[in-house]
């Protein structure tokens, strides 16, 4: 239908991934891989397209469900989506449905679980948020305890894991200056901020051993990694990541590793010295664009927090459910076990991930706009940059579509934000938890992505 000028959702979606979210500035996965929209290593170089921002100037055709359906109606059926697939596309201007299959199916989500641990942390915390690590007076002279605050980009010194990250030796120097001539013989670390199971329900045998995953614990540093260069990828990861963090600070204030130990702190403890992460938009922002798993169940047992539920895997997904509903969004589908996605127990439906994504898009929701200058664009950043490569896989839709993607063995799921042809943005999801072959389902959704993205939807 002719005459619909572009929403407002639109508009200001447009709009907050240009200005790169709501603090302004260059996100943390610019700074950490450079620039978001730089064209991946090894293709030729060329200036990338606008991202998410309509061209289109004048009245844009409304799509339709006849419209979005005749796009999708040869490639809903792809063998590579398995034997269980669910999709479901809404325009974001309006929240109408316009295409579902099984679209209120509860599915295995995998990573793109971290949509809905995005959306709840930026609702609950807000994006200025700041995550604090503290140090206090412990009970006798010369202890100091080390008090954790669920910070997982926490860094020993320069050179961390995460740009603008708080840093121990930071924190050590402002402990020296309050001790003054008296020195610290102990190190208690004080992790009572996390409660229950380090590793979640439903996690594969190997999910905190092979490099993308590890023991959740509220102290941490440089998102548990042994080596805090390797950022990108996977990264052996320490096994007793609370201690390794407690020992790295001992070190920093010359205390030997054997005098580190578990406590709490003192009711009424000095404080000795802060230091405070980068503002939360920052971390969910590189929370989505590198899937990092650790992160996002930091970022999960802050809503917890928040919302006064134990911090732990089941309070977690108690908070986060509470949040979406408080958002008025639909939790049919929800079932979510931890807020990574690493969990098989886990379920979503794809109607509730469009739902998510056109309520994040509202005018009124500035709060949470900081969901889409963290997804990773197609053919230039995150876990996208080598997706829709080829012609057969989309690349007719690089630079045109703005998802987080999900992938366990025999899952593989995609959601996001397209603009297509006629100016509208669509906010699409596609899970498929049951299929034999990864690059085949990937490709499938590529597909069904770039379908959308080219699609003259009236």
């Amino acid at each position: 239908m002719f005459g619909r000028i572009a929403g407002a959702a639109s508009l200001t979606v447009a709009a907050a991934l240009a200005a790169g979210g709501v603090l302004g500035g260059p996100t943390i996965a610019e700074q950490v891989n450079g620039t978001s929209t730089a064209w991946h290593a090894g293709t030729t170089p060329k200036a990338p397209p606008p991202v998410l921002v309509s061209t289109v100037t004048g009245p844009t055709l409304e799509p339709t469900p006849e419209g979005v359906t005749a796009a999708l109606a040869q490639l809903v059926g792809l063998p590579g989506l398995g034997s269980h697939s669910g999709i479901s596309v809404v325009d974001v201007a309006n929240g109408k449905a316009l295409y579902g299959k099984l679209p209120d199916a509860a599915m295995v989500p995998a990573s793109v679980t971290k949509l809905v641990t995005a959306t709840t942390v930026l609702a609950t915390r807000g994006p200025t948020y700041r995550l604090a690590t503290a140090a206090a007076s412990g009970p006798n002279p010369g202890d100091v305890v080390l008090v954790a605050g669920g910070d997982p980009t926490l860094s020993i010194g320069a050179g961390g894991s995460y740009a603008g990250a708080a840093r121990l030796d930071d924190l050590a120097q402002q402990v020296k200056k309050s001790l003054g001539d008296a020195k610290a013989t102990r190190v208690i670390y004080d992790e009572s901020l996390f409660s229950g199971d380090a590793l979640g329900p439903g996690w594969d045998s190997d999910a905190a051993t092979g490099g993308y995953g590890s023991p959740i614990t509220a102290l941490m540093t440089d998102g548990a990694r042994v080596n805090p260069r390797k950022a990108i990828g996977g990264s052996t990861r320490y096994n007793k990541p609370d201690l390794a963090a407690a020992q790295a600070f001992a070190k920093l204030l010359g205390v030997p590793a054997q005098a580190v130990v578990p406590g709490t702190k003192p009711e009424g403890a000095k404080e000795l010295g802060r230091v405070e992460s980068a503002p939360l938009l920052r971390i969910v922002e590189f929370m989505l664009a590198e899937s990092d798993n650790v992160v996002a169940e930091m970022m999960a047992r802050q809503v917890a927090i928040a919302k006064g539920q134990p911090a732990s895997f089941a309070g977690a997904a108690a908070a986060m459910k509470a949040t979406l509903e408080q958002l008025g969004i639909p939790t049919a589908g929800y079932g979510l076990q931890d807020g990574s996605g690493l969990s098989r127990n886990g379920r979503l439906s794809p109607a509730l991930l469009t739902a998510l994504l056109a309520t994040a898009a509202r005018p009124d929701k500035p709060e949470l706009h900081g969901v889409f200058t963290g997804l990773p664009v197609a053919g230039y950043s995150g876990t996208l940059a080598g997706r829709f490569r080829t012609v057969k896989g989309g690349s007719s839709a690089a630079g045109e579509v703005r998802a987080k993607t999900g992938t366990l063995t025999g899952v593989s799921s995609i959601a996001g934000l397209i603009v297509d042809a006629d100016g509208s943005t669509l906010a699409f999801a596609v899970i498929a938890d049951a299929n034999t072959s990864t690059p085949q389902a990937m490709e499938a959704l590529d597909r069904i992505a770039a379908a959308l993205a080219a699609c003259g939807c009236e």
